[in-house]
């Protein structure tokens, strides 16, 4: 059955009973839910009886409001007294007429704030769900993630806001399960909610801020706007919410959400295709990813986020050995550059070398310096502590991984790598023990995440129960689904430093032939002659990942899979000119 609709403002003020400007004012002021027809004037409104009711639920009127609405004739002060009093008499009973007023409205206001009205906590965290796309197309899916994702990013900015990263907010994608237990999960004081339509050239964006606690909307918007101007919708989002929850901006945080921003319509196309194609991390995708950043930029060169996403597609499938790594880090270090050229304010590309500084170049103060740059610029974003976790795990500051892994897992709770990085940071720690709660954890999200069971193998090798170690590796490679020769290097580990050697010998060959093919890097198979004790091999074989700047020496100095070849003097050797000695 079709909601019942009210097809003007007439007809809506009819509903409400009051005239026509005041529910206008409703309308512009308190986020009553009126929309407005794609292609027609603005004047073409129309509002749901369901919307309508359910807001005024929400609506309690201040008594500032209540006398807006009702007013009342105030009388003249000489009305106040008696004819025939004393100027001083007079003057007397207006005092005490005012004091009495004023004892009234303090008297009515506590009673306001005690049937329920009390100014409610600030919120300080939130989630923005999933955008619903209402185009009725579902090939316009990326739109609706690809502007959730911004909106998380745009807001992420701002310092002293906890906003939920991305995977932890799309695990609730079409989630029927009640606002308050979704809060309650991802432990924030509210949520965001909404949905984008979009039809030819016109979009129109609807959002609301939901205090968890009470399921109420503290604030709503409806932005239409032709599709060109869709970063200033985006904006104007941003700037309701942000008002509405007092945020304390910087100059700059203010300056960057104040800026109304006009992009080419296909250029941003395709650069939501590509963040759409770049968040599945598979080589193919990666792949997509870039060829989707492509055509932004050759449909607008100076896009700097386009350029942007090309350097951390670049840079991740040169760690992922997609491409060969001097290929791959160096088109990632040319796009970096560009889009920094373009926009210093971006933090995803400062991100970017920062990794090809530590993965590739072996240049730790930059990757610092350009760590801490981008968590600057975007101190909410959950993937760059992971990442700047990882880093201060290789130069050997492993409390302080910890704690930057643990900051990551806070800001995007549901993430299984980021959770699984976690306990792969306390082992290198040599927290073992919370290793192993950490890694049980992330099991518990899921069972059949195969990264998880491989950490689980890593923390049986140590507590030297080799067998189980064998069946984790055994699991995870099950569950990855496909031939991960990263797996396939762990068990061939386990097999060697348990005794197995013919099995292990097995995996050696198979990774020495895959390396022929391009597919293996040249760092496992010195991994693999080290554990089955042929030292020279394995030195012969990490000479040629160091010639060929394999990114698997990022981590020599703190990595386990190093651990037999510690003892030989080569390896120090080796650590040193990797530049990690110290």
């Amino acid at each position: 059955m079709p909601e019942e609709r009210l097809d003007s403002w007439k007809e809506i003020a009819a509903y409400l009973n009051r005239d026509v400007t005041t529910v206008q004012r409703w309308e512009k002021r308190e986020g009553m839910p009126v929309h407005r027809h794609l292609h027609e004037k603005r004047g073409s409104v129309y509002a749901l009886k369901a919307e309508i009711d359910e807001w005024q639920q929400r609506r309690k009127l201040l008594p500032d409001e209540q006398q807006q609405d009702l007013p009342v004739e105030e009388p003249a002060a000489d009305q106040l007294a008696p004819s025939g009093a004393t100027p001083t008499a007079r003057l007397r009973i207006v005092l005490t007429s005012a004091v009495g007023i004023l004892v009234l409205l303090t008297i009515a206001y506590a009673g306001w704030v005690h049937a329920g009205h009390a100014r409610q906590p600030r919120i300080k965290s939130l989630a923005v769900l999933p955008l619903r796309n209402l185009s009725g197309d579902p090939t316009q899916e990326y739109v609706a993630d690809g502007m959730t994702e911004e909106l998380i990013e745009c807001l992420s900015r701002i310092h002293g806001l906890h906003v939920i990263s991305r995977t932890s907010s799309m695990h609730f994608k079409n989630s029927d399960l009640p606002l308050a237990k979704i809060a309650k999960v991802l432990g924030v004081d509210a949520l965001v909610e909404g949905s984008i339509a979009r039809e030819g050239r016109q979009i129109r964006v609807r959002a609301g801020l939901i205090r968890a606690g009470s399921d109420e909307y503290v604030w709503t918007g409806e932005y239409e706007n032709e599709y060109e101007s869709i970063l200033e919708v985006q904006d104007k989002l941003a700037r309701g919410i942000v008002g509405e929850i007092e945020a304390n901006l910087t100059p700059e945080e203010g300056a960057r959400l104040a800026s109304a921003q006009r992009v080419d319509p296909e250029a941003h196309e395709q650069y939501l295709r590509g963040r759409y194609y770049f968040n599945q991390r598979t080589q193919d995708a990666l792949k997509k990813s870039i060829a989707s950043f492509r055509q932004a930029i050759a449909r607008d060169s100076g896009y700097a986020p386009a350029y942007g996403g090309l350097a951390e597609a670049y840079a991740m499938l040169g760690f992922r050995t997609g491409l060969p790594s001097n290929e791959a880090f160096s088109q990632a270090k040319t796009a970096a550059l560009k889009a920094i050229e373009l926009d210093s304010d971006l933090a995803g590309p400062h991100a970017a070398l920062a990794f090809i500084a530590e993965t590739y170049e072996w240049d730790w103060a930059t990757a610092e310096r350009e760590y801490k740059r981008s968590l600057e610029l975007n101190p909410g974003d959950a993937d760059v502590h992971n990442w700047y976790a990882g880093y201060l795990t290789y130069v050997g500051r492993f409390d302080d991984a910890v704690s930057e892994a643990k900051q990551a897992r806070y800001l995007d709770p549901l993430s299984l790598p980021i959770n699984n990085a976690l306990a792969g940071r306390l082992i290198a720690a040599g927290r073992y023990d919370e290793a192993l709660k950490q890694a049980q954890g992330t099991l518990e999200l899921d069972p059949n995440f195969a990264p998880a069971h491989q950490t689980m193998g890593w923390i049986d090798l140590h507590n030297g129960k080799r067998e189980d170690a064998i069946r984790e590796f055994q699991t995870a490679m099950a569950s990855s689904g496909a031939n991960d020769t990263d797996l396939e290097l762990d068990l061939g580990f386990a097999y060697a430093v348990s005794g197995k050697r013919d099995l292990a010998q097995i995996m050696l060959e198979k990774l020495e032939t895959l390396h022929t093919q391009g597919a293996v890097p040249p760092a496992s198979i010195a991994i693999l002659c080290g554990a089955l004790g042929r030292s020279n091999e394995a030195f012969v074989w990490l000479a040629k990942a160091y010639q060929e700047r394999d990114p698997q020496l990022t981590y020599i100095k703190a990595g386990r899979r190093f651990d037999p070849l510690r003892n030989d003097p080569r390896f120090d050797e080796l650590v040193r000119r990797v530049g990690l000695a110290h």
